[in-house]
């Protein structure tokens, strides 16, 4: 069979890269053609993505992808952010980070409007400041003169898809970030935008996984899970049903595969999510803030003169004593930039507890505290219930967790998560985003016969170590 090559343009918070992703009919090979860094600017106290800059970094990687002669190209993002495009399909400004300090106390006067019972009957999703419902809220409560220009609502992906193919339509599984779709109804939830006076006419076609949507320079661009968490779970070698997921990198993506979105009074009550993924399937999950307080840590030490890499911090935390009391990683004060080591302090001193002051130990109070909330995620999800849990609200109970991503190379947290949880841990690949990108590329090309068989390929790729509890 004659090899096939596509590639996989997959943007993280940290950093971008386009993959070469080639097939030979039995095995799946990676080739890194660009990496480049994802920065935020910020501009006169607010801070944004430099998209004119990732748009000219994706063009490299494309170029250097043509010697390939790739038969498809598809794009990955994170979720929730957006960009904005006049009637003439311009850019209205640079997209805002979801970090960003306009969200603040949004969600709480957005309540005040419409209950969360209702925003989460319409729409299933987890309740965080993050979410484009509030960032949206925020340009309506301020008056935007943008979105008052608005012609038309793209998510990053869908901003750069635009951009390779002219077509303006929002993916799925990206659009079911939101907090603006309606997973009932499989279309944008027109009722929640009207109760927050957001204009209609701005949302386009929400398009499927797999969806063609046109081409860049020859090169036919095919929609992927475009959200990167569904690529990485549509890569992620389930061998059971009852098989749990952690998404491990800035952000922790803790869930299950299911059939359907499960919105009723216990999901509300244990604030889970569900998030699209590929081929009618729903990712039920949580968002723990991930490692985005080691990265910021890691920015801190470095701006002070002692840079330091992550393998070299884990090293220090495996050698510190154990924490007695875990930090909480998604305490807010850990949402946006900052003197994360600081604020870490300040939270043990707050509660009058040991403050952890070398760098081992601070790194092994992220780690411990990472685990131990996965471990709340997987059991009862809130400390406000003690009834409800992830297993529970499925009927399955999870019998080992799948650990993808680049998280899943620090093996210290991978240990202490089985510990957590008393569940096998099963870490690796590292490049699920990617693989996962590809294989609905694959797919689409009537290379793969399905999912299943693109998992099998993934399985048999190796890079995959087994954590046991204790």
């Amino acid at each position: 069979m004659k090899k096939q090559t596509v590639l996989a343009i997959d943007l993280g918070a940290e950093s971008g890269r386009v993959m070469a992703v080639h097939f030979d009919g039995r095995s799946l090979e990676v080739e890194e053609l660009h990496r480049f860094p994802n920065v935020t600017v910020n501009l006169r106290g607010t801070l944004h993505w430099d998209f004119l800059r990732l748009w000219s970094d994706i063009q490299q990687g494309i170029a250097l992808g043509k010697r390939h002669n790739p038969a498809s190209l598809g794009v990955d993002t994170w979720g929730v952010d957006f960009g904005l495009l006049d009637s003439q399909g311009r850019l209205l400004g640079n997209p805002i980070t979801y970090r960003d300090s306009r969200t603040d106390g949004v969600m709480e006067r957005a309540f005040a409007r419409l209950p969360q019972a209702e925003i989460f009957a319409q729409t299933g999703i987890q309740f965080m400041p993050i979410n484009t419902l509030y960032q949206m809220i925020a340009l309506v409560e301020s008056g935007s003169p943008q979105l008052a220009a608005a012609h038309t609502f793209l998510t990053a992906p869908d901003l750069l898809n635009y951009w390779l193919t002219g077509v303006k339509v929002c993916e799925f599984s990206n659009a079911t970030t939101t907090q603006l779709f309606n997973p009932r109804t499989g279309n944008w939830a027109w009722e929640l935008l009207d109760a927050f006076a957001i204009p209609r006419h701005i949302f386009p076609q929400v398009a499927q996984p797999g969806t063609h949507l046109g081409a860049y320079e020859g090169i036919p661009v095919i929609a992927p899970a475009c959200h990167d968490t569904g690529s990485a779970v549509a890569a992620t070698p389930l061998e059971s049903p009852h098989a749990a997921y952690i998404s491990s990198g800035t952000w922790s993506l803790v869930g299950l595969e299911v059939a359907a979105p499960v919105i009723n009074d216990a999901a509300l009550a244990a604030n889970v999510t569900n998030e699209g993924g590929v081929y009618g399937t729903y990712r039920l999950l949580k968002n723990v803030m991930g490692l985005w307080i080691l990265q910021q840590c890691r920015a801190t030490w470095a701006a002070a003169g002692e840079e330091t890499s992550y393998a070299e911090l884990t090293a220090l935390a495996a050698q510190a004593a154990p924490i007695e009391t875990p930090v909480d990683p998604d305490d807010s004060r850990f949402l946006h930039p900052g003197d994360h080591p600081a604020r870490l302090c300040d939270w043990y001193a707050e509660r009058g507890l040991p403050v952890p002051h070398t760098k081992g130990e601070i790194v092994r109070a992220v780690l411990q505290g990472l685990a131990k909330r996965y471990a709340s995620v997987l059991t009862s999800l809130t400390s406000l219930t003690s009834l409800t849990s992830l297993t529970d609200l499925t009927g399955q109970a999870a019998d080992r967790i799948h650990i993808v991503g680049g998280g899943s190379q620090n093996r210290l947290l991978n240990q202490m998560t089985a510990d957590a949880t008393g569940l096998p841990v099963v870490a690796g690949p590292v490049e699920t985003t990617v693989l996962g990108n590809a294989l609905v590329q694959l797919i689409s090309l009537g290379e793969l016969a399905d999912i299943g068989q693109a998992r099998q390929l993934v399985a048999q790729m190796g890079g995959q170590e087994e954590f046991l509890p204790g």
